[in-house]
């Protein structure tokens, strides 16, 4: 992949929502879409998809559009989707067990291929195709099956000691379920995913801002 000068966050964040629904195009045989029409569809405003785009230089033609098989290969590349990653799940309670359920069977660039929790009953399992170990042996395991991408599904009093032992093994991007901000050192990344706190504020924008006030502040994030 070649590689580009770094893009904001909120572009970043955005280039999972590109792949997604170009896949989407290219699986339903649609083979271009004008730039008027792709707002439209993904309800993105089209002065923040062209911005996105520019980072990446020329992606569509005028008068043309875009070309939906190179878009899905560009973000494909882009997003490293040709390469398979490994996952690690520290928790296999509720949530553990829903996410190996979903282990993101339509993505097969990824999956979870460890699960790590305390409970005796669970340990030396497999659920779902995914081994279950002692979350004792998460350095030693990690480590060896060279993960670098773990979720965090435990209990609270418990997320910042299961990082710490994350950050040991290895591990360079984790994703929190926990409500607990933890702490990890530079070149670590952390993306916390707070269930109760974002439908909290979907609640407090159905009924303070209008939708134009909606897609504005999602193009800000």
């Amino acid at each position: 992949m070649v590689k580009q000068r770094q893009i904001p966050k909120a572009t970043a964040r955005r280039l999972p929502l590109y792949y997604r629904y170009f896949t989407y195009l290219y699986e339903t045989g649609i083979k271009r879409i004008s730039s008027a029409q792709l707002s439209e569809s993904m309800k993105v405003d089209s002065a923040t998809i062209r911005r996105d785009f520019s980072y990446f230089g020329a992606l569509g033609k005028r008068g043309y559009g875009y070309d939906v098989e190179n878009l899905m290969n560009f973000f494909k590349e882009q997003l490293s989707q040709e390469e398979l990653t490994n996952i690690a799940l520290v928790g296999v309670g509720n949530l553990g067990q829903a996410l190996l359920n979903y282990n993101f069977r339509k993505d097969n660039s990824m999956r979870i291929s460890a699960g790590f929790d305390v409970n005796p009953g669970l340990i030396d399992t497999i659920l779902e195709g995914v081994p279950i170990y002692d979350v004792k042996d998460l350095v030693a395991q990690v480590s060896d099956q060279k993960i670098n991408v773990a979720i965090l599904a435990v209990p609270s009093d418990h997320a910042q000691d299961m990082t710490d032992k994350l950050v040991e093994a290895g591990v360079k991007g984790i994703l929190n379920f926990t409500p607990l901000r933890v702490t990890v050192p530079p070149g670590v990344r952390v993306h916390n995913v707070d269930l109760a706190n974002e439908l909290q504020a979907l609640i407090y924008f159905i009924s303070h801002y209008t939708d134009t006030d909606q897609e504005a502040s999602m193009d800000e994030e």
